[in-house]
């Protein structure tokens, strides 16, 4: 039986003897430990030498009066006989040494690891690497799941990290988001945001909810700021849970400036923006060989220029843009856009209750109107939003379709 242990090697001088793929692996780990790694070898793989700003290497056959004055040794230098004589200098002078060739005659090893952020589980077989890989494969797997129990136990640094939360199906959070919110303390969440995942939560959580709606916002920008920045200075871990992506029209620039200024550390999640993934659930690509090579994004509840618009060539997707539809569209018009231009309006995207409803810039209005076109939707106008054949493929994931027109 072992005796489990993690090293602080910051700082500390580590032999690493040999120049090939197994000592690259063994010393790339080092550096970015922070140990001061020494190499000794005739010569080094590619892989190696590009971390040669970062060690010391000395070129020549390595010898046992190496191991003096070094921390831990790890021998991978493909000769049994050199890496025994440097195990047995390592024993003589009480250094621990891991033996590439010889587990058996090792008296340290090196697990298979898994890192995730300030989590780190070490994984070790009876001398089994494949059991152990396997092992650690499906640790990380779980621990990117979510069902891991990450959060912090003990008092520390706050910190606040905004994840875009993707178009509302759980299943389209990313990894790394879903894991901040498993580390999580507080979540400050917007309406759009997949507030299914919430219940997966530990139940002493605290659930901050800041949603909007359309010309209602409870909660003001300034309000929102002051809270994160609170929460994280009361030393929590905070996640700023939204729909779509917080840099794609979600004022996250805004609360990443507010906590900068607060001297609060801060990170961003990406998510798959609703700009794109929510066509792209209706079977409409924003670019299509032929049809459309570039794609313009547009808040559309504020004033924009219908005369630029109106001549781009590309696709344009409004978001937050259906109460002001009779008159997106009217300007689009007047500026010079060809009336029959195809639009389609994705409601409620990647739920069971979506619904695309397509028409024209001179009859598209009069039509949402009729079918009663609500928020949230997205409004695609150029000849992507008349694409037909990708519908019955788009959405394999989603649980139904609504009805189209």
């Amino acid at each position: 039986m072992t005796y489990p242990l993690h090293l602080d090697v910051s700082g500390r001088r580590v032999l690493v003897a040999g120049g090939g793929p197994v000592a690259a692996r063994r010393a790339r780990d080092l550096v970015s430990a922070g140990a001061e790694v020494l190499v000794v070898a005739p010569a080094l793989c590619e892989d190696l030498r590009d971390l040669v700003p970062h060690l010391t290497w000395e070129q020549r056959e390595v010898a046992p009066r190496d191991v003096a004055d070094v921390w831990l040794v790890h021998t991978a230098t493909g000769d049994p006989r050199v890496d025994a004589e440097l195990a047995a200098a390592a024993e003589a002078l009480r250094v621990w040494c891991v033996r590439a060739d010889d587990a058996r005659a090792s008296s340290a090893w090196t697990p298979s690891v898994v890192r995730r952020g300030e989590v780190t589980v070490s994984v070790t077989a009876g001398g089994d690497p494949r059991r152990a890989r396997g092992l650690r494969e499906a640790l990380s797997r779980w621990l990117d799941s979510g069902a891991a129990p990450l959060r912090r136990r003990r008092a520390g640094a706050g910190r606040v990290t905004l994840v875009g939360g993707g178009p509302g199906d759980v299943d389209l959070l990313t990894l790394r988001g879903r894991r901040r919110l498993a580390e999580a303390d507080v979540v400050v969440v917007d309406r759009l945001a997949p507030t299914a995942v919430l219940a997966e939560l530990d139940p002493d959580v605290v659930v901050v909810d800041v949603g909007k709606t359309p010309d209602h916002h409870p909660v003001p920008q300034d309000e929102i700021n002051r809270i994160i920045v609170e929460h994280a200075r009361a030393g929590r871990r905070v996640v700023r849970l939204k729909g779509g992506d917080s840099y794609v029209l979600g004022r996250g620039g805004e609360e990443v400036l507010a906590c900068r200024a607060a001297g609060v550390e801060v990170e961003v999640v990406p998510g798959v923006t609703s700009a794109f993934s929510v066509p792209a659930a209706a079977g409409i690509p924003v670019t299509h060989r032929g049809l459309s090579r570039s794609v313009t994004v547009v808040s559309g509840h504020e004033d924009v220029d219908a005369e630029v618009l109106a001549r781009l060539d590309g696709t344009v997707v409004f978001l937050m843009g259906v109460t002001m539809l009779p008159r997106l569209s009217a300007g689009l018009v007047a500026a010079g856009k060809s009336p029959t231009t195809p639009v389609a309006i994705v409601e409620n995207g990647w739920s069971a209750d979506q619904r695309t409803t397509r028409g024209t810039l001179a009859d598209i209005a009069g039509i949402a109107a009729g079918r009663g076109v609500r928020a949230p939707a997205v409004i695609v106008v150029g000849a992507v939003a008349g694409l037909e054949g990708l519908a019955d493929v788009a959405s394999a994931a989603q649980v139904a379709y609504g009805p189209d027109l």
